[in-house]
C-alpha cells in the first residue's frame, strides 16, 4: 500500500516537473534584439487608474502592441510599488531625467510592476510622477513571465514579482537591456545608465 502511494506521488511530482519545465520553455528570454511584440504578443498591461476609472473603462487593458509599435520607449520594471529602492531611487531617477529622455526623442517612459493598476495609481500619485511617467500594472505577471523577468520574492513576503530592470525599445525591438544582479541592487537599471545607451 505504501509503495503504491509513493509511486503515485513520485509520478505526480515528475509530471508536475515536466509541465513546469515545458511551460518555462514556452516563454522567450528577453535580450538585446528581442522583439517584444512577438515574445509577449498575447499580453496586455493595465494602465494605472482609480477603481472608478477601472469601472468606467470596463476594466480595459492596453496591448503590448499599443505600447511599443512604432514608438521609442524606455521601460523599467521593479519588484513592487511602495517598496524601498523602488520608491526612493528607481522611480525618482526617471522622474528627474524626463526632460533628457524627451530631448532624445523618447515617446514614453514606462514603469511596470507586478501589482494591480489601482496600487500603481496610488503609488504614482504619492511619488508625484504620474504626469511624466506612464505606470502600468502587470497584475498576473504574464508580461514579466513572457520575457523571463519574473522573480520569486517569497523570502521578502512579496511572492511572485519581477527582476529590477530597464530597456530601451524601438518599434518593439529591444536595443538596450539592463537587469540588476539582485532586486535590491540599483546599479544598472537607473535612468542615468539607459540615457547613455540611447
Amino acid at each position: 500500500m505504501a509503495s503504491t502511494i509513493l509511486r503515485r506521488a513520485t509520478s505526480s511530482v515528475i509530471k508536475s516537473s515536466l509541465l513546469t519545465e515545458a511551460s518555462r520553455r514556452s516563454y522567450a528570454s528577453v535580450a538585446v534584439g528581442t522583439d517584444i511584440l512577438s515574445a509577449a504578443s498575447q499580453v496586455s498591461l493595465q494602465k494605472a487608474r482609480s477603481w472608478g476609472e477601472g469601472v468606467t473603462s470596463n476594466f480595459s487593458t492596453t496591448s503590448v502592441n499599443d505600447i511599443f509599435k512604432g514608438k521609442k520607449v524606455v521601460i523599467f520594471g521593479l519588484p513592487g510599488a511602495y517598496t524601498g529602492v523602488c520608491s526612493q531611487q528607481h522611480v525618482p531617477s526617471y522622474k528627474k531625467n524626463i526632460g533628457k529622455f524627451k530631448a532624445k526623442g523618447i515617446d514614453s517612459v514606462i514603469c511596470v510592476a507586478i501589482n494591480d493598476p489601482y496600487v500603481m495609481n496610488a503609488w504614482a500619485d504619492k511619488l508625484q510622477a504620474k504626469d511624466v511617467i506612464e505606470f502600468y500594472g502587470d497584475f498576473d505577471g504574464s508580461f514579466h513571465k513572457s520575457l523571463e523577468l519574473g522573480k520569486d520574492l517569497s523570502a521578502a513576503l512579496l511572492g511572485p514579482r519581477s527582476e529590477r530592470w530597464s530597456a530601451y525599445v524601438v518599434d518593439g525591438k529591444v536595443k538596450a537591456l539592463n537587469v540588476e544582479g539582485a532586486p535590491s541592487d540599483f546599479k544598472v537599471s537607473g535612468a542615468e545608465v539607459i540615457l547613455e545607451q540611447i
